[in-house]
């Protein structure tokens, strides 16, 4: 794997809008139903937007109605990292970019077939690429 991207909170904040800050590198999240890609069904590849790396394929994207883009697996393997989160009194999976450790949202065993998972994304942590679809 290439070496993570590591930046100052002072270069994270120059690059990123405060929302996109708040979210990716303040483990924040957007209120539900409020994300530009929450209804979205165009084809393409939805990339971090700290790093630009592909995350998702719109080819596993699904409505899941819980008002965030939601999709049942990564683009590849090792494009998405997990770990334990236990903020707010409970214990979830967070979902990190690998290539530069931004917070997407979230991972719950409740989605469609096959995986039966669901990657619970913030919008503000995406950028949608059209024409660059992977598989």
């Amino acid at each position: 794997m290439a070496t993570k991207i590591n930046k100052t909170d002072a270069e994270w904040q120059k690059e990123l809008t405060p929302e996109q800050y708040r979210i990716t590198r303040q483990a924040g999240t957007e209120p539900a139903f409020t994300g530009k890609y929450n209804k979205t069904k165009d084809p393409g590849a939805y990339a971090c937007v700290c790093c630009g790396e592909p995350l998702f394929s719109s080819e596993t994207k699904f409505d899941s109605g819980t008002g965030w883009p939601s999709f049942f697996k990564p683009i590849s393997e090792g494009a998405v990292e997990e770990e334990s989160d236990r903020s707010y009194g409970m214990v979830r999976t967070e979902a990190r970019c690998a290539n530069c450790n931004a917070h997407l949202g979230h991972v719950f065993e409740d989605g469609p077939a096959p995986t039966g998972l669901r990657y619970c994304m913030n919008s503000a942590s995406l950028e949608l690429k059209p024409n660059e679809i992977k598989k």
